[in-house]
This record gives C-alpha cells, structure tokens and sequence, in this order.
C-alpha cells in the first residue's frame, strides 16, 4: 500500500497540454502531454515517492496553474512553487542546478559540467537532464550543445526553441 498520493491535473499552454503532478510536499510532475513517456514517468514516481496516483489538485497545483499562466503571459520569470525531487543523490544535484540558469540564459552542457565541478560527467549529466519530470520549473530547457545546438528535449525539439525564443525576447515583467 502506497504511503501517500499524488495528485494529478492537467493545465493548456501555448505548447499544449501539460500534465502535472503534486504530493502534499510540492511539485513532482510537470511533462508534455506524450502518453507513453508520461506513462512510465507516472509509473516511476509512483515507485520512487512510494505513492499512488489520484486525479485531484492541491494548493501546489493551483499555485503552479496561476504561475505558469502568468509566465507564458511573460509577466513571470521565476517559480516560488516548492519542488519534489524524485532520483538518485546525482540526479538531485543536477536538477538543482539547474534552478540557478537565469531567465533567457541558456547554458551549455559543458559549462554546465563545469558549474557541477565534474567536467567529465557531460553524458552523465545531459542523462541527469532527460530524467527531469518538472519541465520549465527545473529548467533543462535552457541547456544547449557548446555549438549552440538545440539538443535533447523531451519535450521535443521544438517545444525547447519555443521555450528558448520566449525567454530570450523582450518585454518580460517580473511580479
């Protein structure tokens, strides 16, 4: 029997649907809607967080539903909506930094390497970024090839340069 339930909503955007997920802690879930990459994302949070799945919503997601609104009506650069990591000790220090990218910044896997003082670790670290669950929140987004190739999203490709073009054009006011 599952210790604790996360609850699940399902919010429109500009790049289409996205589903997202909530504990009573935060935010564990944020994915595109791609029914089979969201289905085995559901299945491993379920097994990492020891949860089961409800249709629902909570403070958390009605927060995340008000911020994600305003930030693709770009009045919002930032999230204050409190985040559940679900992964391994390396994959948490990954996704953590990635929180620290500024808006309209994009950063490149190698540099990203170097901020996480393992300049070897690329691979491993690009691997850490697809196995984020909380797309635009944890922002792996704004990671690019040192080329400034759009690489890995999965999202998709497009839905990155979308989200990369939103960022980097003008007219953003932060609340």
């Amino acid at each position: 029997m599952a210790t604790q339930k996360i609850l699940i909503n399902q919010f429109e955007t500009p790049l289409g649907t996205l589903t997202a997920g909530a504990t009573p802690d935060g935010i564990c879930l944020l994915e595109f809607d791609d029914p089979k990459r969201l289905k085995r994302e559901i299945e491993a949070l379920c097994k990492l967080l020891d949860a089961e799945i409800s249709d629902g919503s909570n403070k958390h997601l009605q927060k995340l539903k008000k911020q994600l609104s305003e930030y693709f009506a770009k009045k919002r650069i930032s999230f204050d909506i409190p985040l559940v990591f679900a992964g391994t000790d390396f994959q948490k220090a990954v996704w953590q930094e990635l929180l620290t990218i500024p808006y309209g910044s994009p950063r490149s896997y190698k540099q990203q390497s170097l901020v996480l003082h393992n300049p070897e670790a690329i691979r491993a670290i690009a691997h850490a970024n697809g196995m984020n669950r909380i797309s635009i929140l944890i922002p792996c987004h704004r990671v690019i090839g040192e080329n400034g190739s759009l690489t890995g999203y999965g999202g998709g490709l497009w839905r990155k340069k979308w989200l990369l073009d939103h960022e980097s054009s003008q007219g953003v006011m932060e609340f």
